[in-house]
This record gives structure tokens, sequence and C-alpha cells, in this order.
């Protein structure tokens, strides 16, 4: 029987320096969740990096387990990742003032401070960041840890140094990599077996040449899920650096990949045109692969000690790491000219679900100088599965205005909630949405503006399209999508 050897690196170098998960990570865990669900833990096995990324070894499922529990469990209040900084006007944060900020963050704001004092040669894993979408504090982290290991300014290296010590798991004990010496089950791949990445390794400048050698020495097969292709259509949103790194990781990889998957149509079908711009050499045609709608293991409702939570059917939401590329900015304007055309009472309050990320200084400084439309807009940082949970159930409706997505989770999670969503029409987003979103251009604020009016001065209207969203919308399960990779990996598209 044939092994599907999963390259989870990423996972753990991710979980280093943040305390949430991204849409990436959600992804990777849930389709790895139900692929050993579905085929047994000897038939899929899980792969860290060792000797400076030159090769792989085992770790176990449960250490993978324990690891995504560490990023989606509620933390203790000492430095974990629940605790919040002294809030500022319109931020939904632990009422103390004067509390200074615990060690976990302080530990985030010294790295930051590293990077940008980091030389130039040393700046390349920063690109990770961006392409991965994780925000600027883990790339400010890895930033950090390899100028701490650095004596002067090199070239930049063609790898990662060794992976980073293993972070502690939910349970506080670290997830241990296997020593180098010891006999590992990878070492007797065979030929026929596979080798997965689905998450983002693309830190690693040298992945390539890793695959090339895996796959000419044990004659294993190669695939990978891919999200997006932004920093090369959308460079606007990345720095020109980390653009050319993840170009340089795909046209490298992607031409031995036997199996290549994406997470929307409109995904595969960016792909496989700039693929075909830039002459890469594809084996295969790239094919989607339907995404999961939500938490795979439901979140019940919580709300934590010290926070403050928006009154129940008081709010519209939008649950994204707060970046340039998400749009924010156009809800801020859309919010500020209702609030001066309607009586305010009757303008809900517009509440931001996430991580402040990158690329938006000035939009911040906005919302500081206008005194967060005066709490009329509030800032809800870091929440839990359950904390998402509770803010979906007491939304009015969601919105999601992004210029450039690979899926766009918060839409179907909001419809599974039984929330309309009102949505970009950019790119994968139709996909997402279907029938039951509507839509604006995101390049359109006047549309938008329209668009978003309507339905708040409609009440009777927005409850109808409530009760359609719950009634009609069909939550694709994180089952199905772990079947549509194994049926990518036994029967892949040809390349044109």
């Amino acid at each position: 029987m044939t092994t599907i050897w999963i390259d989870v690196e990423d996972l753990f170098d991710y979980a280093v320096a943040n305390p949430r998960p991204s849409g990436i990570q959600r992804v990777e865990y849930e389709i790895c969740r139900c692929l050993v669900t579905a085929q047994g833990e000897g038939a899929v096995r899980f792969l860290r990096h060792t000797d400076g990324g030159r090769d792989f070894r085992t770790v176990p499922w449960s250490a993978v387990e324990a690891l995504f529990a560490g990023l989606t469990k509620p933390k203790d209040d000492d430095g974990g990742a629940d605790a919040a900084p002294a809030p500022a006007v319109g931020e939904l944060t632990p009422a103390v003032p004067d509390a200074p900020p615990p060690p976990r963050r302080l530990r985030r704001r010294i790295l930051s401070w590293l990077a940008r004092r980091t030389p130039a040669p040393l700046r390349a894993p920063l690109g990770d960041a961006v392409i991965q979408q994780i925000g600027a504090l883990r790339s400010a982290a890895q930033a950090g840890r390899i100028a701490a290991s650095s004596i002067r300014p090199r070239p930049r290296p063609a790898a990662l140094p060794a992976p980073m010590p293993a972070p502690a798991t939910a349970a506080g004990s670290p997830v241990a990599l296997p020593q180098a010496g010891a006999a590992d089950p990878f070492q007797s791949a065979e030929p026929g077996d596979t080798l997965l990445v689905l998450g983002s390794p693309w830190f690693h400048a040298d992945y390539g040449a890793l695959i090339e050698r895996m796959k000419a020495t044990r004659g294993i097969r190669f695939g990978v899920l891919l999200y997006d292709i932004i920093p090369l259509r959308r460079p606007e949103f990345c720095d020109q650096g980390l653009v050319r790194i993840f170009e340089h990781w795909l046209s490298t990889v992607l031409p031995h990949a036997d199996v290549l998957m994406a997470i929307s149509k409109a995904s595969a079908d960016d792909i496989d045109a700039y693929g075909k711009e830039k002459g890469w050499n594809l084996k295969a045609r790239p094919v989607s692969i339907p995404m999961g709608t939500g938490f795979g293991t439901p979140a019940p409702a919580a709300r934590l000690p010290g926070r403050d939570y928006p009154e129940e059917g008081s709010y519209a939401l939008i649950v994204s790491t707060i970046e340039a590329r998400k749009n924010h900015i156009l809800l801020f304007r859309v919010w500020r000219r209702m609030l001066e055309e309607m009586p305010r009472e009757k303008v809900p309050t517009l509440v931001f679900a996430g991580r402040v990320g990158w690329m938006v200084s000035d939009l911040m400084q906005q919302l500081k100088n206008a005194n967060y439309l005066d709490g009329k807009l509030v800032l809800f940082r870091d929440p839990t599965d359950g904390e998402l949970s509770t803010l979906y159930q007491g939304a009015l409706f969601t919105l999601f205005p992004s210029f450039y997505e690979g899926w766009g989770l918060p839409v179907t999670e909001s419809l599974a909630f039984g929330k309309p969503a009102i949505i970009s029409s950019s790119t994968s987003l139709p996909e997402a949405g279907g029938t039951l979103a509507r839509y604006f251009d995101p390049e359109n604020t006047a549309e938008a503006y329209s668009v978003v009016r309507q339905v708040v001065e409609d009440p009777e209207g927005l409850r109808r399209w409530q009760s359609r969203v719950a009634r009609e919308f069909r939550p694709v399960s994180w089952d199905e999508a772990a079947e549509a990779v194994l049926r990518a990996l036994h029967e892949p598209a040809p390349a044109a």
C-alpha cells in the first residue's frame, strides 16, 4: 500500500510566533485530519525538516494535533495569546488601560524592533509573512531568530537555517523532532508513495532541489495544494523582495509536481495562465479542490473574562486579518458616509475581528483620528474560535470587501452561521458566495455604499435574506475536501 507523506514543517514554524491560525493553517490542518480519518495514520504520515532543510523526518499525528490545539484554544492570562494590549477607543479589549503588555506580546514587539534593524540580506525570510498571509509578527520573529544567530550580514542564504526549536503544545510540553541519527520511517519511502504539500513551505529557497532529489532517490511522486498567486498578480500588496522569493519558489517547485491542486477554480485558472505566460513546463494542470466550511471541530460560542462583546443584533462583522488587500478602508469610508447621511441610531456598529497585519498603518491612524467613528467602529483583536462563533451568531450580516482572494473562508463561515454576506465580486469570491451573497466592485466605494445602505435600510428584507441563507446554504464538509485531494492524487490532470 502506498503512503502519503505530508510536509508540515510550515505549521510548526508558524506556531513559534503566532497566537491564532490563519486560513492556510486551518485548511492544511483540516485536510490532514480528514485524510488520517479516511486512510489511517499508517497510510498518511507527517514530516518535518532536518539537516538545514535537506531531508525529512517523521512526526506523529498526535504532535500535529497538539500543535493546532495550542493555536486554537484560549491560553492562560500569563502571556497567552488571548492577553490583549491596553485598549484604544473603539477597541473591544480587556478594560485595563494601564496593564503592561504580556510577556509573549512583548517578545513579539522586540522581534519587530530587531526586524527593522536587520541588514538587507537577512530580510528575505520576511517574505514568508506576506506570502502566507499570516501577519507581520511572524516575519519579525523569523527575521529576529536569523539575526540573533548571524555574526555579520551575508548574501541571501540558499535555505533557512535548521528548524527552530519546536513550540510548546497545548499541554505545555515541547513537540520533539527525532534526532538525526535515529532510524526514521521516511527512509523506507517507496516508489509510488506521494510527498504532499498542503501548506506554505515557501521559506525554503531550495525546496525545488529537495523535491527533485527525493523523486530521484526514492521514486516518490510529488503533489502540492496552492492557495493563490497574489504576490505575482497583485504585487502592490507585497514587498518587492517577497515577490521574488515567491516566484522563485513556484518556478523551481511546480515543474516537479505530478499533481497540482488549488483551493478554487479562479486560483486554478490563474496559476495555469501564469505558468503559460512564464513558460513553466508543468506536468499537470491545476485542479480545484472544494473547501470545507467553517471549523472542522465546531467551536461553541464563548465569551472570555475581561473582554467586552458587542450587543447581539447591533452590528455588522468582517472577520479577517487587517491588511491592505482586504480593503477594510472601504468599509470605514462607507460607514463614515452612512453616519453623515443617516440617523446615527439606524447605522449598525461595524466590527473588525482579526489581527492587525501589514500595510495598514495609515488606516489604523485614520481610525484613531476619527475616534473609531465615536464608537460605531470597533476593533476586536485576535478572537478565539469560540469568540468568532459568538460574533458570527450575533451579527446582522457580514462583509468581505477584499481585492483578491484564493477562496474566501469567512464568506462560507458566515453563510454556515446563517448570516447574509455582502462581498467583493473579485476573483474567487463569487465561488464562495454563490447566489446567497450580494456583491459590489471592491474598487467602487459608491457602489459598495449603495449595496450596504440598501440592506441597512430594509430590516424586513434582511430577515428574508437571512431565512433564505439558513434554508438554502449547503456547507461542504472537510471530508469532502480530503476526498477531492485523494481523487486528484489518484487521477492527476495532465498538462495541456
